[in-house]
């Protein structure tokens, strides 16, 4: 099969039949043999139904229903697993994505050898009030992880079937599967400027808080990524520095102390030296870290129970 759409949804019952229809015509002009997933991430309007109508009229269209509402990176995670095609391609439900795309993310994966192609929405449709914190992120997440793309929040990105099949995307990381890929081995990846249609139907599922939680994700997947496996490198490394210092300093205040009263100078206690609680401090919070290093080797990295979610309904044709 060459290609696999995997479109996570939610709320999204107007615009399913015009995407489907759409996707459907450039398959067929292009002679494409696909599959699309519509992945209904426990909608509460009548997506579901409309879904059923649509896969009973149409081979290639297969469907995933969650008993609720999971969010975008678990709908992609479970469509990814159930994807076949030599290069799966995500979108959004909501027609701001153009599936007159499709081609030329395809042939960028199978034609130029790249392993991701993430879109670029150079002329978004957007207010200023979701444009500008958008910008603001994708500079900051592309100085973070070296990964020259302007727009890591498009929804609209291709990908070689072994990337998906090698990567795990969970709680809201969809937005950073180009840096998942490139932390798996993937290194080629490229960018295209794609058409942003203005929203159609419905509204927009998110807000400005995904900008917080974006970021968090961002440092979570940077320590994931650097120390996930090694985690002792950096709290045991923290820990040592700290009871070092802590250690050199007590020291110090000792052999003060003990100089003091060999040269009968007046007597103070150890306790009146503030340095002393720093030092102390100092040692016990190493100590702390050091330990919290050794724990988090002996916690498993992967939760066996992440990603698993209640799928009510599998429709398969």
């Amino acid at each position: 099969m060459d290609i696999s759409v995997v479109v996570p949804l939610f709320n999204e019952e107007e615009s399913l039949p015009e995407l489907t229809g759409w996707i459907d015509r450039v398959m067929r002009a292009n002679a494409f043999s696909y599959e699309v997933w519509l992945v209904d991430d426990g909608s509460t309007d009548g997506s579901w139904g409309v879904i059923q109508q649509l896969v009973a009229k149409n081979e290639c269209l297969k469907a995933i229903k969650f008993q609720r509402n999971y969010g975008k990176s678990p709908a992609l995670n479970v469509g990814f697993q159930y994807a076949e095609g030599d290069v799966i391609i995500t979108m959004d439900a909501d027609l701001q994505d153009s599936p007159d795309e499709i081609p030329d993310l395809y042939r960028m994966i199978m034609d130029q050898g790249y392993d991701v192609v993430s879109g670029w929405k150079k002329n978004r449709k957007d207010p200023i009030g979701k444009t500008l914190p958008s910008k603001f992120f994708n500079f900051v997440t592309r100085k973070a992880s070296g990964i020259e793309l302007h727009d890591f929040n498009c929804g609209l990105k291709s990908y070689r079937r072994n990337v998906i099949k090698s990567i795990e995307v969970y709680g809201d990381m969809h937005r950073h599967m180009p840096l998942l890929a490139k932390w798996a081995g993937f290194q080629k990846i490229g960018e295209k400027v794609v058409e942003h249609r203005a929203r159609k139907y419905g509204y927009s599922k998110f807000g400005l808080s995904r900008l917080v939680t974006g970021f968090l994700d961002l440092l979570s997947l940077m320590f994931v990524g650097k120390f996930g496996k090694r985690p002792m490198h950096l709290f045991g490394t923290m820990g040592t520095v700290m009871f070092l210092i802590g250690l050199v300093t007590a020291v110090y205040i000792g052999t003060a102390k003990v100089y003091a009263l060999a040269n009968d100078m007046p007597k103070t206690l150890v306790t009146d030296n503030p340095w002393f609680f720093i030092s102390l401090t100092t040692m016990i919070l190493g100590s702390l870290l050091f330990v919290t290093g050794f724990l988090a080797e002996l916690v498993a990295r992967s939760n066996p129970d992440r990603n698993h979610y209640l799928v009510e309904t599998v429709l398969d044709a």
